[in-house]
């Protein structure tokens, strides 16, 4: 098996041409890893959601679980990202992986001697969330070790169909695990999942993965919170990437706060018909994976910054637009399941953006502040999209008040008719975000203000004269690049 991935290495070291896939062998192996842990873990949820509502019987419990798994990934996101940039990428994705399992491990020991207790699933999935903080930042800070720059939006998009893959399959076959097998036979087909991903980072090698970034002679190490920071640093250092990451986050935000409305809104609008809001879930995994499929195939625009801009207006307009304004299952199905399609193009772009701006020693630093950045919308938005709907927005609707004088004959006056009016404004938000980025010439024309980094690039910690810091000339008519000190890019567009 290491003879054939070295041979793969090989294949993608001289860039390949037999297909559209090619140099991209090592890579698959991590992928295939990668998804079917994805997968594994995506069954254990299922089970431990079975398992605390069976315990418990309480709504609160759940939304207890989600908070666990999902606040220490998104909190651990910058210190995780900070410690990849550590140690060598091999080494960053072993961590992630081995934590994984040795988590399940010890679950399985505590199954198997005597039952697990609800606090006990609690404490897992808190740091099972630990373990996958540290998986964003190292699989983008790896990602361009294994593919050809020309493949990275290919391969991120197949790494969001994964995990798509996961999030529809991971719930049917967790449904069917639970019922036939019980959640010991889950935590030991979890344990042999996160070991083939564990075995597949193993045997690939990575070019030009030689470890940290050496650091000035005598100069000490800064601590672990400090270097963590300077990922959020460097991605407002420079004008394109600053604004490039505010628009993200913004309609990251705006989405999220839709979203969230989407499930009570089916269930209420077709009068709590389970078999709608299964339709509608599984309308958005098989988006996610054919929008991934198509994205890997095609490998997306070649104007990065504008395809992603428009998909962001296309998904907006399909998925949150037309699914508040649809009447029935039929509509609500092919609207979201146009928006999910396009996700896989929108965040491997974004990726691949990064990945290729960004130099590679700060790759784990700046994909952990993304990480924090775009998920700590998550529960901000959770939190208030729930109350504002159940005592403003439903309310206003069944009265015809407030801002349903206008709304009201989009949306109507029935039952869920108030959360399709916060799907419609958090939809046309994004959109206004969308189109308004597309205006600004920072991130518009963020190629060629500011051109793919060389391998070789020095340490901006280490240069006092870096593009986009106070210090640096200004020149508006040099790119804003960060392997060229001295050059700045014009902050307005």
């Amino acid at each position: 098996m290491a003879d054939s991935a070295r041979s793969l290495d090989e294949t993608a070291r001289h860039g390949g041409k037999a297909g559209r896939f090619s140099g991209m062998g090592p890579f698959m192996l991590v992928w295939s890893g990668q998804a079917i842990s994805l997968v594994g873990n995506s069954v254990l949820r299922f089970a431990f959601v079975f398992e605390t509502w069976s315990a418990t019987g309480r709504a609160t419990a759940l939304t207890t679980l989600s908070l666990c798994a999902l606040l220490p990934q998104v909190l651990l996101s910058p210190l995780a990202g900070a410690f990849v940039d550590r140690v060598s990428r091999r080494t960053a994705l072993q961590l992630a992986d081995g934590g994984g399992l040795l988590i399940v491990a010890l679950l399985s020991v505590l199954h198997f001697t005597g039952g697990l207790r609800t606090w006990e699933v609690y404490a897992a999935v808190m740091l099972l969330g630990s373990a996958a903080a540290f998986q964003f930042p190292a699989l983008g800070a790896a990602v361009p070790l294994l593919v050809d720059k020309g493949q990275l939006q290919r391969a991120n998009s197949l790494l969001a169909s994964a995990k798509s893959t996961a999030d529809v399959g991971g719930p049917a076959l967790g449904g069917l695990l639970v019922a036939f097998s019980g959640l010991g036979f889950i935590l030991v087909a979890d344990l042999v999942s996160f070991a083939l991903a564990l075995a597949a980072v193993r045997v690939v090698r990575m070019r030009g993965d030689t470890g940290p970034a050496k650091k000035a002679a005598g100069g000490p190490r800064k601590r672990l919170t400090a270097e963590a920071l300077e990922g959020m640093r460097f991605l407002f250092r420079y004008p394109s990437l600053r604004d490039l990451m505010l628009a993200f986050c913004v309609v990251n935000l705006v989405m999220v706060f839709g979203f969230a409305a989407v499930q009570p809104m089916v269930l209420a609008r077709s009068g709590g018909e389970t078999a709608a809001l299964a339709s509608v879930n599984t309308a958005i995994g098989v988006g996610g994976v054919a929008g991934g499929l198509l994205m890997a195939a095609w490998n997306g625009p070649r104007n990065r910054a504008r395809g992603m801009l428009l998909g962001i207006i296309g998904m907006c307009l399909s998925a949150q637009v037309a699914m508040a304004l649809a009447g029935g299952v039929a509509g609500w199905c092919a609207a979201i399941l146009v928006g999910a399609a396009l996700m896989p193009m929108i965040n491997g772009t974004m990726q691949a953006i990064v990945q290729t701006k960004v130099p590679q020693e700060w790759h784990g630093r700046v994909f952990g502040a993304v990480m924090f950045l775009s998920q700590l919308s998550v529960p901000l938005a959770t939190a208030v999209s729930g109350p504002l709907a159940d005592h403003v927005f439903e309310p206003q609707a069944a009265d015809g008040t407030g801002i349903f004088v206008v709304l009201g004959p989009l949306v109507g006056d029935g039952p869920g008719s108030g959360m399709a009016a916060m799907l419609l404004i958090a939809g046309l938000c994004g959109i206004a975000v969308g189109v308004l980025s597309m205006t600004r010439r920072t991130v518009r024309e963020i190629d060629t203000l500011l051109p793919d980094v060389a391998d070789d690039t020095p340490d901006p910690a280490e240069d006092s004269a870096r593009p986009g810091d106070p210090e640096a000339s200004e020149n508006p008519d040099v790119p804003d690049n960060p392997d060229n000190p001295g050059s700045r890019e014009l902050v307005e567009g």
